[in-house]
C-alpha cells in the first residue's frame, strides 16, 4: 500500500513553486536541481520554467504516475523536448501519437515476444563472443579498460545484429566498418548528430530495396518491419514508417542497455559481496551458449542486481507528459496543455517508498512483499501502453552478458574519486569509467 496525497489539498489550490527556476531537462545540472527541489516541496510540485514561461508540474506520487501513464493516459502527450527527438527518430513509436503511433505499436508489438527474442540467441552471443576474446587480451595484459567505451559498443554491435542480420557487413559498403558506429563515437544529441545519423537512412532504404528485389528470406528486424501488416487494413508500413521505425529501433535498442549495463558493472565492482552472488548463480547453473529466455529469467540475482541498477540510475531519467484537457492530479486542478514531468529518478529512490533507497541492495527485488512495478514506484522502462516495447529484449540480452562474463571474470573499479552523473536524454557517466578484469578459472 502506498501513500496517497490526493487528500492533502483542497479544491482550487495549486501545489508548491519550487524556489529555483529553470527550463527541467534543458539544463546540465537539471537532475541535482530537481532532486534539491523535490526535497523541499514534496511529492507533487511545481517548476517555473523561464525558457517556456511557464510552470512545469513534477509529479512524484504513486497514484498520480498511474493516472498519467495509465488509467488517463489518453489525456496526456508526449511533452517537451520531443521536437528534438523527433528531429533524431522522425516519428517512429518513440515520438508519434494518437492513431499513427496505436497502429505502428500493433504492428511492432509481436516481434517482442519472448519466443521471438530467444531467435536472436546467436546474435547476442556471437557479439558476447568477439568482446570476450578482446577481454581475454585486457586480462592477459593486466591494463585497465573503460567499460563505458565497451558497453556502448557491444549493446550497438547487437541491436545493429538484430535489425540487419547477415547483412551487417553490407551496410558500410566498399569501405566497410559499421555506419552506425556514429552512435557510440559522437555522444552529444544535438542537430549536427541528428543529420549525420538520418543520412543513414539511405544506406537502410538501399537494403530494403534490395530484400525486395531478390526476395531472399531473412530474421531480424528489418524483415519484420517489412512483413509487418495492419491488421485492419493489410498494408504494410509505409517507407518512411519502416526507416523511422529503424532508426528509433538502433538509437533506443542500444542507449539503454549500454547504461544499463554500465552502471551494473560499476555497482558490481564496487560491491564485491554481491558479484560474488552473482558469480555463485552462475556457477551453479549449466554452461554454454543459447541462453532460453526462460532460462535466463531463472538468474533471479543477476536480473535482480540488473533491476536494481535501473532503479539507482533509470537510463530515462525524466517522462515527459503535456496535458490535453483538463486533469486532477493529488487533488489539485491542472490546466489543459500543462507541462507534466514524471521522474523514475525520484521515485525510485524515494524514502517514502524504498527502504535505504540509496544503497545498492539487490536482493530487495527478491525479498520484497508486493511488486514495486505494480506499487508505481519502479518504472524504469515506464510503464501502461506507452511501456518501452523492447524492456524483454533488454533484460535478456543484458542477462546473457552478464552471466557470461561472470563465468570468466571478477571486474574490479580503478578509478578514484566520486562519479559524476550526467544526466541528458539518458542517464549517464560524464566520463568513461575504467575497470580492470580478473581471470576466474
Amino acid at each position: 500500500m502506498t501513500p496517497d496525497s490526493s487528500q492533502h489539498s483542497s479544491p482550487g489550490q495549486l501545489p508548491p513553486l519550487a524556489a529555483d527556476a529553470f527550463d527541467v531537462g534543458s539544463t546540465e545540472d537539471s537532475l541535482e536541481r530537481l532532486v534539491a527541489a523535490a526535497r523541499l516541496t514534496g511529492p507533487i510540485f511545481r517548476i517555473h520554467a523561464p525558457g517556456r514561461g511557464s510552470d512545469t508540474w513534477i509529479v512524484n506520487n504513486p497514484s498520480d504516475i498511474k493516472r498519467v501513464l495509465v488509467t488517463n493516459h489518453r489525456n496526456y502527450t508526449k511533452g517537451v523536448g520531443l521536437d528534438r527527438v523527433r528531429i533524431l527518430l522522425g516519428n517512429g513509436i518513440m515520438t508519434s501519437e494518437g492513431e499513427p503511433w496505436r497502429r505502428q505499436r500493433r504492428m511492432i508489438q509481436p516481434f517482442f515476444h519472448r519466443r521471438v527474442i530467444e531467435r536472436f540467441a546467436s546474435v547476442i552471443d556471437d557479439c558476447i563472443d568477439r568482446r570476450l576474446v578482446r577481454w581475454e587480451g585486457f586480462a592477459a595484459q593486466g591494463v585497465a579498460f573503460d567499460i563505458t567505451e565497451e558497453m556502448s559498443e557491444l549493446t550497438l554491435d547487437i541491436i545493429v545484429g538484430a535489425i540487419f542480420g547477415t547483412d551487417v557487413a553490407g551496410l558500410g559498403g566498399e569501405a566497410g566498418g559499421n555506419p552506425f558506429q556514429i552512435v557510440t563515437e559522437q555522444s552529444a544529441r544535438n542537430l549536427q548528430f541528428a543529420y549525420k545519423f538520418r543520412s543513414l537512412t539511405r544506406l537502410v532504404a538501399g537494403l530494403a530495396a534490395k530484400r525486395r528485389a531478390s526476395g531472399e528470406e531473412h530474421f531480424d528486424f528489418l524483415a519484420m518491419l517489412m512483413a509487418a501488416r495492419d491488421k485492419d487494413t493489410g498494408e504494410p508500413m509505409s517507407e518512411r514508417e519502416l526507416l523511422d521505425e529503424v532508426m528509433t529501433l538502433v538509437v533506443a535498442g542500444h542507449e539503454t542497455s549500454a547504461s544499463a549495463l554500465n552502471w551494473t558493472w560499476y555497482l558490481l565492482a564496487t560491491h564485491p559481496e554481491a558479484l560474488a552472488r552473482v558469480h555463485a548463480e552462475v556457477d551453479a547453473a549449466p554452461a554454454g551458449s543459447g541462453l532460453s529466455f526462460e532460462a535466463s529469467e531463472r538468474y533471479t540475482y543477476t536480473q535482480a542486481v540488473l533491476q536494481e541498477a535501473m532503479r539507482l540510475y533509470p537510463p530515462g531519467w525524466l517522462l515527459s507528459r503535456r496535458t490535453i484537457e483538463p486533469d486532477t492530479l493529488s487533488g489539485f486542478a491542472v490546466p489543459a496543455g500543462a507541462d507534466v514531468m514524471l521522474s523514475p529518478y525520484l521515485i525510485q529512490r524515494d524514502a517514502a517508498f524504498w527502504d535505504r533507497p540509496e544503497e545498492f541492495r539487490p536482493e530487495r527485488f527478491i525479498d520484497a512483499k508486493t511488486d514495486p512495478r505494480a506499487d508505481w514506484i519502479y518504472i524504469p522502462f515506464a510503464a501502461g501502453p506507452r511501456h518501452c516495447v523492447g524492456e524483454n529484449f533488454a533484460m535478456y540480452e543484458m542477462t546473457a552478458h552478464v552471466t557470461r562474463v561472470a563465468r570468466r571474470f571478477g571486474l574490479v573499479y580503478v578509478d578514484d574519486g566520486p562519479i559524476e552523473v550526467e544526466a541528458a536524454i539518458n542517464l549517464r557517466a560524464r566520463r568513461g569509467l575504467r575497470m580492470r578484469l580478473v581471470p576466474r578459472r
